[in-house]
């Protein structure tokens, strides 16, 4: 197997999650595996010369005694004719020397926070003085492996051409083979399968110092060491050279979609050619999106186009606004009168938020001079709680835009209850009042029964119902009042909302008619991101399957065919 053709298998999956990491790991596997490179019966048996290593670890007292691996291992780390096995005191040693870090303030402290999991890569550290370091700590010599006791599972192991002093929570190692090869052992996941294996600590997995050393290692013929080592770091270079090409692209196409997105919304000094642009934009957005977190600018960004009126065209026989808000306000004051809902202050908008650049048909009110009823549920239902009942919608059944009724609960109606008032009707709108999800609305588009709101649960009662789904719209939007309540929401204090703050929120109104033309068209292109969202978490599926199925049949000592790529990538 050489390089090229490596890299060029792999391009076709890079874009997999975590393609590259696994890639790196792949290579470390074949390599101690004896499948990375051809082995050469001319190279001197593993074994001969480890006879002369084992004469030297011997001189270094008891703690140090070689023990041979029994023969069973073979099936569990399996290596070419001409390798051996050997236990890791056998080809390497522990050299631990604990001294006071005040002694030597000026020389490298290396924690396991230095090392960076997998990759073998030191990282930023200190000396000894700005570590601020008072326990002791294992002085340690140039040339040596640098290796975390206590994190196995992450691979932590680096070498250093430097002296210096290193954790306690560290093993200084000396290697009696190619050190290169050692580190290579040590950061792959045949070590780290054996250095795990016996320890049930999740939290903070161990390895003592016995254990180790008892540790499996397929060790190459020493020219076959080195043939590895150079073959391992051209891999890994190209590797790298990978990992740098998918930032560029990725760091392009997030710069391109920023700035589209940051046109978008902006002020327009010409609404056609605005439109036109917008237009634009939201056909070729979609073949820049590559995570769901773009995917969720896109959406923020349709919100916005929509409720500036930027989505569709204005109709300039649409009935203005301003009509709509007097026959709403007319209908409001009837109802009161007849005592259908009672005769609440009038709603004060925060002056600072009049929205600017809104077609000329359009209006801006408070949410509450649109509504009949802004309430909340009453406090004390919780003993109420049955298996059987009426519903009680939550704040965990309402999600950003959406209302999740698969575990609504059931709550035998308190007697004196106030049920009048907080009793939902379809197409009311319900926004979290308190809590963690504190702003999120949905809009009751079903029918649920019976149903009551609990006390963190606000309760939003349109008096045209037809202006519900566009509610929902401003509710979801950031231009369209969602900042300000998110604002008010965590404005100090405890993050919660009071019914003023719903209430007094800036919403732009629409011409009806045009509500509703702009409504589909959100729709419509959220059904799109859906399938955008879809077809990016299949992509990433087959991605993943197909890299399972490359990694599977090269450890197996075959790559797959392209043939047999296209079946496991569609399987």
């Amino acid at each position: 197997m050489n390089a090229e053709r490596l890299l060029a298998h792999f391009e076709r999956i890079s874009e997999a999650p975590d393609a590259i990491a696994r890639l790196r790991r792949f290579i470390l596997d074949l390599a101690v595996r004896g499948k990375l490179v051809e082995q050469d019966p001319e190279d001197e048996p593993a074994e001969e010369w480890l006879k002369i290593l084992s004469s030297r670890s011997r001189k270094e007292g008891p703690k140090n005694q070689s023990k041979q691996p029994d023969s069973s291992v073979d099936s569990f780390i399996p290596h070419p004719r001409g390798w051996a096995l050997a236990s890791f005191n056998r080809v390497a040693l522990i050299r631990s020397n604990l001294v006071d870090p005040a002694l030597h303030p000026e020389k490298p402290h290396i924690a396991p926070d230095c090392i960076e999991g997998w990759t073998a890569k030191l990282m930023n550290f200190q000396t000894v003085g700005e570590s601020g370091v008072t326990s002791p700590k294992h002085l340690f010599r140039p040339g040596v492996i640098l290796y975390s006791k206590i994190r196995p599972n992450l691979a932590k192991a680096a070498k250093v051409d430097f002296g210096g002093l290193c954790s306690a929570d560290m093993y200084p190692i000396e290697s009696l083979i190619d050190r290169d090869y050692l580190l290579k052992y040590m950061t792959s996941g045949l070590f780290v399968e054996q250095a795990t294996a016996g320890d049930n600590r999740v939290a903070m997995p161990k390895i003592n110092q016995a254990a180790l050393n008892q540790i499996l290692v397929p060790v190459p013929p020493l020219a076959e060491q080195h043939r590895i080592v150079a073959k391992v770091d051209e891999l890994m270079a190209l590797c790298d050279q990978l990992e740098t090409g998918r930032q560029v692209q990725e760091e392009g196409r997030e710069r391109l979609m920023a700035a589209t997105l940051q046109r978008l919304n902006q002020p327009a000094a010409d609404p056609a050619s605005f439109r036109q642009d917008a237009s634009f934009a939201l056909q070729v957005l979609p073949s820049l999106t590559t995570t769901p977190a773009q995917i969720k600018q896109l959406r923020q960004t349709i919100l916005n186009l929509a409720v500036r009126g930027k989505l569709v065209e204005q109709d300039p026989e649409d009935e203005p606004a301003e009509e709509l808000s007097r026959q709403i306000s007319l209908e409001r004051k009837w109802l009161v009168k007849t005592g259908a809902i009672p005769n609440v202050k009038p709603a004060v908008r925060d002056p600072a938020r009049l929205m600017r650049d809104l077609p000329i048909n359009w209006d801006q009110v408070a949410l509450g001079d649109l509504c009949k009823l802004v309430t909340s549920g009453s406090r004390g239902w919780a003993e109420y709680y049955s298996e059987t009942g009426v519903g009680f919608i939550r704040a965990q059944n309402i999600r950003f835009g959406r209302l999740l009724l698969g575990d609504m609960a059931c709550v035998q109606l308190p007697p004196n209850s106030e049920g009048s008032r907080t009793k939902v009707e379809q197409a009311d709108l319900l926004v979290v009042i308190t809590g963690a999800g504190v702003t999120n609305p949905a809009l009751l588009n079903q029918d649920v029964g019976e149903a009551y709101v609990s006390q963190h649960v606000g309760l939003i009662r349109p008096t045209d119902k037809s202006l519900s789904p566009w509610l929902l719209l401003c509710l979801m939007a950031p231009a369209g009042g969602r900042d300000e309540l998110v604002q008010r929401a965590y404005g100090s204090g405890k993050p919660g909302l009071n019914l003023d703050n719903i209430r007094s929120l800036t919403i732009p109104l629409p011409p009806l008619a045009e509500q509703h033309r702009i409504v589909a068209k959100v729709n419509e292109l959220m059904a799109l991101c859906d399938q955008l969202e879809q077809q990016l978490c299949q992509a990433d599926q087959q991605r993943r399957r197909l890299l399972e199925a490359v990694l599977a049949e090269a450890l197996g000592g075959r790559l797959p065919t392209a043939q047999e790529e296209s079946h496991a990538a569609v399987a």
